[in-house]
């Protein structure tokens, strides 16, 4: 409480010096700087989530958003869900948001994605930061430096929260620890007609079906991105894993069909994993069980995924945003990770689903995946409140974040 009074006073007193905030002629001016990639839904999920959960908590602010890509349809669905605050990566319209914002937040991201922005906005205008949901992957000087100028830091994960105890020194952030990604924000983006259209042409039906999805240990960005080099030594270690990595997961599929009678859809986080699906875990299998499984070979965005997860019994794979969205929305989901990712998936230790979480190098735990795959099949109930006990904890973790970020702006 202590630390929540210092910030509330040190960062009020921030925006009190701006005369129109103080008089209440307009509210206080959010730059969101998030938005990294639009080939994979997980990325969307990050700032469609923070705005779900501005909106929920009752920011009142106006937001700007910083993005770096909206391609793929992102920019339609960011319109459709919050037409009233603009986005834009262009250099003047970046300078023009550094004089008009008060505050700078920093939205989810595999690490402090953006510090070098946040560094140049301290610089350049000596207003306050936050920082929401990222993982701490790197621990050079200047990163640091400007990591310890926040008003608040949340990792997503315990293991990069716990590092940056050790690491940061004095001073540190008045407010620090633990704090769930934002795409846990995500709840309300749907797009209920097209997912009901989807799954009446391929014959799925609601609680009748588990969705898989497939990750190479390196995403090929290359293929996606033609003036992007090829990567040997990542391509070759990809190759090398990727039967490794999906026959547990096939294997489940296979007792999900023969031992429990529902359907499997192969689908994708990113679009790079389309192909994968078909590859390694649709085109394997027996054709007794394949005809009871369809695999998705069109790109789709979060909105539509959500809807379709809402209506599955569950969730697993090598992915980690689209299990965050079915947790978020009480919907089983189960985890493989691997030691080339960051240290994202052990946020499910942070949320008490530890049973659900695999790494894909212990040979022992991976063998246990079919079999806890089938558990959600035959025992629904007990999966999902099993999920939505861990979704209490991040609905607790998110209030007390939020009303950290509405003190802090008065």
């Amino acid at each position: 409480m202590n630390r929540r009074r210092f910030l509330h006073s040190s960062l009020a007193a921030s925006l009190a010096a701006i005369p129109a905030v103080a008089e209440g002629k307009r509210k206080p001016r959010i730059l969101l700087r998030n938005g990294w990639q639009s080939q994979n839904i997980g990325d969307i999920a990050h700032y469609m989530g923070m705005m779900e959960l501005l909106k929920l908590h009752q920011i009142d602010a106006e937001v700007r958003f910083w993005t770096s890509n909206m391609e793929n349809g992102a920019d339609a669905l960011f319109r459709k869900h919050f037409p009233e605050v603009p986005f834009f990566k262009d250099q003047e319209s970046v300078a023009r948001a550094f004089e008009e914002c008060d505050f700078l937040l920093h939205g989810s991201s595999s690490g402090f994605a953006a510090w070098r922005h946040v560094k140049r906005w301290v610089e350049e205008t000596g207003k306050p930061f936050g920082v929401m949901g990222i993982s701490l992957t790197e621990a050079g000087e200047e990163l640091l430096d400007t990591l310890k100028k926040a008003a608040f830091v949340y990792f997503r994960d315990g293991v990069s929260a716990q590092a940056a105890i050790g690491i940061l020194g004095v001073p540190k952030p008045p407010a620090m620890g633990w704090g769930p990604d934002t795409a846990f924000g995500i709840v309300k983006l749907r797009d209920e007609e097209r997912a009901t259209a989807y799954l009446k042409e391929n014959g799925l039906e609601e609680g009748k079906f588990l969705c898989c999805i497939p990750r190479y240990r390196w995403t090929p960005f290359w293929t996606l991105h033609p003036d992007r080099a090829v990567d040997p030594v990542k391509l070759a270690r990809s190759e090398e894993m990727k039967e490794h990595d999906h026959a547990p997961h096939r294997e489940a599929i296979v007792r999900l069909v023969r031992e429990a009678g529902v359907k499997v859809l192969v689908t994708h986080e990113d679009q790079t994993q389309i192909a994968l699906g078909k590859e390694v875990l649709y085109d394997p299998l027996p054709d007794d069980v394949k005809k009871n499984v369809v695999w998705r070979e069109k790109f789709w965005l979060t909105d539509e995924a959500l809807s379709i997860y809402a209506r599955s019994l569950g969730l697993f794979g090598n992915e980690m945003h689209s299990p965050i969205v079915c947790i978020a929305n009480g919907i089983p989901a189960v985890v493989g990770r691997w030691d080339e990712q960051t240290n994202k998936g052990f946020m499910w230790r942070d949320i008490g689903l530890d049973e659900w979480l695999f790494t894909m190098d212990d040979e022992e735990r991976i063998r246990q995946i079919p079999e806890t795959v089938l558990a959600l099949a035959k025992d629904p109930a007990a999966a999902k409140a099993k999920a939505e006990k861990a979704r209490q904890i991040v609905l607790a973790k998110q209030r007390e974040q939020f009303a950290v970020l509405r003190e802090a702006l008065g």
